[in-house]
């Protein structure tokens, strides 16, 4: 059981803002695309419509296996979930810790792939996704939870989604986030074409961009923080809420 270890008043007080903090992160993740969003996403939806049937396999089989790879490696090299007694507001300061570290390092990682050119802009796909899939690693384990368990590896690539969807799929994830003790039953695997579809569009006109000479680097640099971040928001509400959820069951066992 995860035991809150501060004193009462400071975690109500913790607790009341955690809760304020996830009604407003809610309310970001379901409200309307931007227009360039949507317009965006409606192109790349008539490209993917004209693209060979072939294409899309091959696209799908060699994401789900980059994934699967970036999984297993991560649960294989990250330290098992943390002490059961820290308190909610311990298990986000560490957090932050380790979203920061992971930001500086994406953020290097799209600076030197981005002064590349194209053949080092290739190369950033899979770095950055094994970047991302290794600190939701971690943040799971900060959370305290066990990614040997396949659900837990589930709800990882749900977290991914969540925060690399569309306006219509995001909204879809988070529902399923939401009600995960009920929605991960009827979860089998996941979509694997959707999956890739979906990430795949959300980042491809920013590393686009990183793969042109003289500006590649700063885009890769700044495009790289940024999408940590995003993740890093997505990866830490979405724990919070389970959390906060066990809590008021009272049926946490981790």
């Amino acid at each position: 059981m995860i035991v809150f270890i501060e004193g009462v008043g400071h975690m109500d007080d913790y607790t009341k803002k955690v809760e304020q903090e996830l009604l407003i992160w809610k309310k970001k993740m379901t409200k309307q695309s931007s227009l360039i969003s949507r317009v965006s996403k409606s192109a790349q939806t008539k490209i993917n419509g004209l693209l060979p049937e072939k294409f899309h396999n091959v696209m799908t089989e060699s994401i789900k296996n980059m994934v699967k790879a970036t999984l297993v490696g991560s649960n294989i090299t990250t330290k098992k979930r943390t002490s059961t007694e820290l308190s909610l507001s311990e298990r986000d300061e560490l957090f932050r810790e380790k979203l920061s570290l992971f930001r500086k390092t994406a953020t290097i990682e799209g600076a030197g792939t981005g002064a590349g050119g194209i053949l080092l802009g290739i190369a950033d796909f899979p770095l950055l996704l094994s970047i991302k899939m290794k600190f939701l690693f971690e943040a799971a384990a900060v959370y305290g939870f066990d990614t040997n368990d396949p659900e837990e590896r589930r709800f990882i690539l749900h977290i991914f989604l969540l925060a690399f969807s569309s306006e219509e799929k995001r909204k879809e994830t988070l529902f399923t986030i939401e009600n995960w003790e009920q929605q991960k039953v009827l979860i089998a695997d996941m979509d694997w074409r959707e999956f890739q579809q979906e990430y795949r569009d959300y980042i491809d006109l920013v590393k686009m961009f990183q793969m042109l000479p003289g500006i590649g680097a700063v885009v890769g640099a700044f495009a790289n923080y940024n999408l940590l971040d995003q993740l890093g928001e997505s990866a830490m509400n979405s724990y919070r809420l389970r959390l906060m959820q066990d809590k008021e069951k009272g049926a946490d066992t981790r």
